[in-house]
């Protein structure tokens, strides 16, 4: 398993836009085989920085999903227009554990 470390600062008009595609892009990333899971968390520190953690069940899978052709143009109007900064990850999971009662229990 892997996850996908997205780490993104949009200029302060281009925060909403960035939400919207992201939206948007839901649909089709859930079409991707070997998607599992999406979500995004607002800095605590700094308001303006988002963060998109996606879990994949191989890189394969994550290469598919960067070369499509939606997500290109979208990655393409985030670079140029919306985002003052951003950083991605790639990692592989190496363990996987929690507390019994914890909703990630499976």
């Amino acid at each position: 398993m892997y996850v996908v470390i997205f780490e993104v600062e949009p200029h302060e008009s281009g925060k909403e836009r960035y939400l919207d595609l992201a939206a948007q892009l839901r649909q089709e990333l859930s079409k991707v085989d070997g998607f599992i899971s999406i979500e995004r968390f607002q800095s605590l520190n700094n308001p303006q920085k988002i963060l998109s953690l996606s879990t994949w069940r191989d890189e394969e899978s994550i290469k598919v999903w960067r070369d499509q052709l939606e997500h290109q143009s979208t990655q393409k109007e985030g670079r140029e227009h919306l985002f003052a900064g951003y950083r991605i990850r790639v990692a592989q999971i190496v363990r996987d554990y929690c507390l019994e009662t914890s909703p990630w229990q499976k």
